[in-house]
């Protein structure tokens, strides 16, 4: 079994010419299934996130207004969609996708979420096409569930997991790491328990050599008993949003590195998708694609 959370919300109906590559959400699961990496029986329907979850991680107030619908016009501007109940019900399921995909991680050493990585999300407001924070909910939901003691959230996104930092400043259960490009969104950044703010055009050398010295440390020194990881693949040369020069190839020695370490150290991973803005969709369908074979040649 190699579980991945998909539900058909994810692909989202958006205005004509919107910027985001919502079709990618219905695109890499028929690419797994098409080339064999994933059957339809590794697939999961999430259902609607338990608000108490929610609660545990976003304040009373933010929750209710998206409930209702009542947010600004300006905190609906700053996520970057057009505000519906099918929207706030995507979040939802996407972040159920996460909480058990972590639950289903414990026994099959890893799982998936088509979506998620909604790292832009903070405790009272969304921004950057992010409104729940679902791996911070998720490990909000480990923590209180006494299924893990100490989480790392490895975030390679080229953008800054500012809303994750936020969200875990004062807690000393979660360590927060956040490599990304140094001049991307968000230009005001968070402090990340530890943060790495990379050159604009880093290339593949650069990017994997810092990796393979920090990553190592960081697992030695915190020693998690769960790791979420974020693998967003707009750290692509191609990126319409991303300024870092790595290549598809450099891409998928970035997750090698990760799951090599998780196997190697035994720590269950839960990973979640990410950024993705090259201007051609079989460009970002390929380069999420690869994360879960590379996946599928560490752990089946």
């Amino acid at each position: 079994m190699f579980p991945i959370a998909f539900h058909a919300i994810y692909k989202h109906p958006l205005p004509e010419g919107h910027r985001f590559p919502m079709m990618k959400y219905e695109l890499l699961p028929q690419q797994l299934m098409h080339e064999g990496t994933a059957v339809s029986s590794d697939f999961f329907e999430p259902e609607r996130c338990d608000l108490k979850s929610v609660l545990a991680v976003h304040s009373k107030e933010y929750v209710s207004d998206l409930l209702q619908l009542s947010l600004e016009p300006r905190a609906v501007r700053k996520i970057g969609f057009p505000l519906s109940a099918v929207l706030v019900e995507r979040e939802l399921r996407i972040a159920e996708g996460t909480i058990i995909g972590a639950k289903k991680a414990f026994e099959a050493g890893i799982s998936f979420n088509i979506a998620g990585g909604t790292h832009h999300a903070y405790t009272n407001r969304g921004e950057a096409f992010c409104l729940l924070n679902d791996q911070a909910i998720a490990a909000q939901y480990l923590l209180e569930q006494q299924l893990a003691k100490s989480i790392l959230i490895v975030d390679l996104d080229v953008h800054q997991g500012n809303g994750t930092a936020e969200i875990f400043q004062n807690n000393p259960s979660v360590f927060t790491f956040s490599m990304h490009g140094k001049s991307n969104y968000p230009f005001k950044k968070e402090v990340s328990d530890l943060d790495i703010a990379l050159e604009d055009g880093t290339t593949d050398e650069e990017y994997l050599e810092i990796l393979t010295e920090e990553l190592p440390k960081i697992i030695n020194q915190q020693k998690p008993d769960f790791i979420f990881y974020l693998a967003g693949v707009d750290i692509l040369k191609t990126d319409k949003l991303g300024k870092l020069s790595c290549s598809i190839e450099g891409c998928k020695r970035r997750d090698t590195l990760v799951f090599e370490l998780c196997k190697k150290h035994e720590i269950p991973v839960q990973v979640s998708m990410g950024g993705g803005y090259s201007p051609e969709l079989k460009t970002i369908v390929e380069a999420h694609a690869n994360t879960f074979r590379i996946a599928k040649e560490f752990y089946y």
